[in-house]
């Protein structure tokens, strides 16, 4: 990327043009940037993407760089491909995806797909979602080539499956398997930088209060389940994470939870409550597990759906209007902290939140300072 030394700006893409990679050249009127452009070897114009482009070569790339220095500030961003998820993780294999067999006439994920979610480690989960989204795709325009999709094609399946009446995160989770085909599989970032996403809705985290939570515990006489609750609330971690705890994760001495298999394959700790530990023990005397912390009837880690089903089990045996699930024990664990006074940065550190505008939402369901306030009617 070229110095930024002025405000003239050429921003590249990447272009599919009769089927080929082009390297587009956006950029706003300007007199000097109009005659460096047309002084490119091989430099078209398309008039729908409404820019000039050239061949995509490394001879092109360089070209560009050439003709541009000291002239305007050559921005690449668009060029670079998406960095990898869960580098280290390693343990992705989807080979049920690469031999199920589908039914007469339905076409099934592409093996490149497929294979590049596995190079990058891609979540076991956000891998699901790509390909069971990236197959009904392919399989809406199963007459067509893939490579040949165009912009238009896309927005028209949008529509469809507004009418369809899906969500707008459906729709969000749609346009993220379908650009990872083309952008990361195909090595084209930012092919389909003109296909208009929905307007995500951001929705309050759902919340009980510490009573409701206490009472859902107490009406749990299963140890077992009553550990999970209790350390699902307790240390505001997910049920993913959960049920890949080991018995090596837990440190009584340090009173501290080990996560290992964080999303997003990040490390993190997070507070061992003491009432929690006692009953781990007793739980641990009782029914012995040998590797994770919480094992299955036959062995082998606790399944994500048994969670759930402990977690709504016991919310309906304390009489909850609300649906409780796992998450929703993780957003009260967020929420009594911050009621309670801890800072949000704490807080932000033991959910393994990046970025702080994600644990803020917290700060809109939080009751402390509302309660303080008096209402005009008072």
């Amino acid at each position: 990327m070229t110095h930024k030394n002025n405000t003239k700006t050429i921003t590249l893409r990447h272009l599919l043009i009769d089927n080929k990679k082009m390297l587009g050249l956006q950029f706003y009127p300007d007199k000097v940037v109009q005659i460096v452009i047309k002084s490119l070897n091989g430099v078209k114009w398309s008039t729908k993407h409404n820019m000039a482009y050239v061949d995509n070569t490394k001879e092109n790339l360089k070209q560009i760089f050439d003709s541009f220095k000291k002239v305007a500030w050559i921005n690449t961003k668009y060029l670079s491909s998406n960095t990898p998820i869960n580098k280290d993780n390693g343990n992705l294999v989807l080979d049920e995806y690469r031999n199920k067999i589908m039914p007469d006439g339905k076409r099934k994920c592409p093996e490149e797909f497929l294979r590049k979610l596995e190079l990058k480690q891609y979540a076991k989960n956000t891998a699901r979602v790509y390909i069971g989204m990236f197959e009904q795709f392919i399989n809406y325009y199963k007459e067509e080539k893939l490579i040949e999709l165009n912009e238009i094609d896309i927005q028209n399946y949008l529509l469809y499956l507004v009418k369809d009446g899906k969500s707008n995160s459906y729709l969000n989770q749609m346009v993220n398997s379908i650009k990872f085909y083309y952008e990361i599989v195909l090595n084209m970032p930012n092919r389909f930088y003109t296909i208009d996403r929905p307007i995500k809705v951001q929705r309050l985290p759902k919340v009980v209060s510490k009573e409701e939570v206490l009472a859902m515990i107490n009406h749990t006489h299963n140890l077992k389940h009553k550990c999970i609750i209790s350390l699902l609330y307790s240390s505001g971690i997910r049920r993913e994470e959960l049920v890949n705890l080991k018995i090596t994760d837990i440190d009584s001495k340090r009173m501290i939870i080990h996560i290992t298999n964080a999303k997003g394959n990040k490390e993190r700790l997070t507070i061992l409550s003491n009432t929690v530990l006692k009953d781990l023990r007793l739980y641990f005397k009782k029914y012995r597990p040998e590797t994770y912390l919480f094992e299955g009837q036959k062995g082998g880690k606790y399944s994500n759906s048994s969670v759930l089903n402990v977690v709504k089990s016991a919310g309906k045996r304390a009489n909850l209007k609300m649906k409780i699930t796992p998450h929703v024990l993780r957003h009260c664990f967020a929420t009594h902290l911050l009621e309670a006074g801890t800072d949000l940065r704490y807080i932000q550190t033991l959910l393994g939140h990046s970025h702080s505008r994600t644990t803020e939402i917290y700060t809109q369901v939080a009751v402390h300072h509302i309660k303080t306030i008096k209402s005009p009617l008072d």
